[in-house]
């Protein structure tokens, strides 16, 4: 559904994009991952045909973004970090002028807007002006703005970008919901837990290059060269300490007499890591519980772009 090949920006000597190569397929969400100024908002831009790369081509569903950038527009609906709304019209009305500047006629317009303002939980608001929305809430309505022309591939830069918590489950909420509509969706975002619970896949972005693509958990497996495991016991703990640091996979087993846990680090696969357990279930340990730590996905990140770009 998305095709970039190649996709450079640059400022005289600086490249905010560095030959970016990306296939993102029908239907799936994708998650564009980096800290702020990574080239996160300037691949949008350009997607969206906002801006005019330096080298490379993007196609949308097959359109070029250079060649048919009026097409291009007509397959996504962008919604920009910064955006503005029109202070003076009520939300039913905004919706209205978006919905007539695409083109649709006057009954298209009113069987449309009630179910794009019921989608993005804005029903009761209908009747109030914009300006007198809460910033969540004119985030939603600028996600129905986005749709207003039900285009198949939605990106989204930053879109709980200044939410409050609760504002936040609302938006990934709403974009489950148009995940499971079939929707193409690229996303972007700086906070990566957000963006594992909703992504079949992420990109991360640093200095302007595409340094990590894969699902959460191929990235995670390929950093985490050594697992956590938390082992815990009924009974005393050194005959467990003794057993796991015969196997040769296991490094810096620890106690914690207070949890009456075992913990230690492994380099072994998941058939491996199964087999430690039953080995040592077999040997009479009493073993309650048997699990591996979750990386934290923020160090994840840290340890992706630790030195890219240098």
């Amino acid at each position: 559904m998305i095709e970039i090949k190649g996709l450079t920006k640059k400022y005289g000597s600086f490249y905010a994009l560095k030959g970016l190569d990306l296939t993102i397929e029908d239907g799936t969400v994708f998650g564009f991952v980096g800290a702020n100024g990574a080239g996160k908002s300037t691949t949008f831009s350009i997607l969206a045909t906002l801006l005019q790369p330096t080298a490379g081509e993007a196609w949308i569903n097959g359109i070029s973004i250079s060649q048919n950038p009026q097409e291009v527009r007509r397959q996504i609906g962008y919604m920009p970090d910064f955006f503005g709304v029109y202070d003076q019209l009520k939300t039913e009305e905004y919706l209205d002028f978006y919905g007539a500047s695409y083109g649709l006629d006057a009954k298209q317009r009113e069987a449309l807007i009630p179910k794009l303002l019921e989608l993005v939980n804005l029903s009761h608001k209908r009747q109030d002006y914009v300006d007198l929305l809460s910033r969540g809430m004119k985030q939603r309505l600028c996600l129905a703005r986005a749709l207003i022309h039900d285009p198949n591939i939605l990106i989204l830069d930053e879109p709980a970008s200044g939410l409050d918590p609760r504002a936040r489950v609302e938006m990934r909420e709403i974009l489950k919901e148009l995940k499971a509509m079939g929707k193409t969706i690229l996303i972007s975002s700086h906070i990566l837990p957000e963006l594992a619970e909703m992504c079949d896949s992420i990109g991360v972005i640093d200095s302007g290059e595409l340094i990590a693509h894969g699902s959460v958990q191929s990235i995670q497996e390929k950093l985490q060269s050594e697992k956590v495991i938390h082992v815990k016991l009924a009974g005393p703990l050194a005959d467990a300490v003794t057993f796991f640091e015969n196997d040769p996979r296991v490094t810096q087993v620890d106690s914690i007499t207070e949890r009456q846990t075992v913990q230690f680090l492994y380099k072994g696969t998941d058939e491996e890591q199964l087999a430690l357990l039953r080995e040592a279930m077999a040997s009479g340990l009493r073993i309650l519980a048997f699990s591996e730590e979750e990386t934290d996905l923020e160090d994840v990140f840290m340890e992706i772009t630790k030195g890219a770009g240098a």
